[in-house]
């Protein structure tokens, strides 16, 4: 991890989580971690002050979330989340599967796509 702490790491996990269940076990951590450290501060900065925002009702479940959509960082968390998941990323050491195994998107030039992370710094 380049910029998640634990806490942190385990936030974004837990919040991924919220808004796309079943991400979790991609580590789409690793992923926004990755996005994070190629963002300008300042955006990095408000991303951060955004996730540490959204600590209380993450903790708290779904409904407690959706009672913070209107939070000016929660739409772009969200599109964090969905990208983490729906590029068919899963990070090296996580059980997987991928979103396009999972959602049964194969369509023949997906099936012969070489997914290569190395642009973010992740290897498996």
């Amino acid at each position: 991890m380049l910029i998640l702490d634990e806490h942190r790491s385990a936030l974004v996990r837990a919040l991924c989580e919220l808004i796309v269940p079943g991400s979790g076990r991609v580590g789409p951590e690793v992923y926004i971690d990755a996005l994070l450290a190629r963002m300008p501060e300042e955006d990095r900065g408000f991303a951060l002050s955004a996730l540490d925002d959204l600590v209380g009702p993450v903790g708290r479940g779904t409904d407690a979330l959706a009672e913070h959509a209107d939070h000016p960082g929660f739409p772009m968390w969200r599109a964090l989340a969905c990208e983490a998941y729906y590029s068919d990323f899963v990070a090296p050491g996580a059980p997987g599967p991928g979103a396009w195994s999972e959602i049964d998107f194969s369509p023949p030039l997906a099936t012969r796509l070489r997914k290569d992370w190395s642009y973010l710094g992740v290897t498996s």
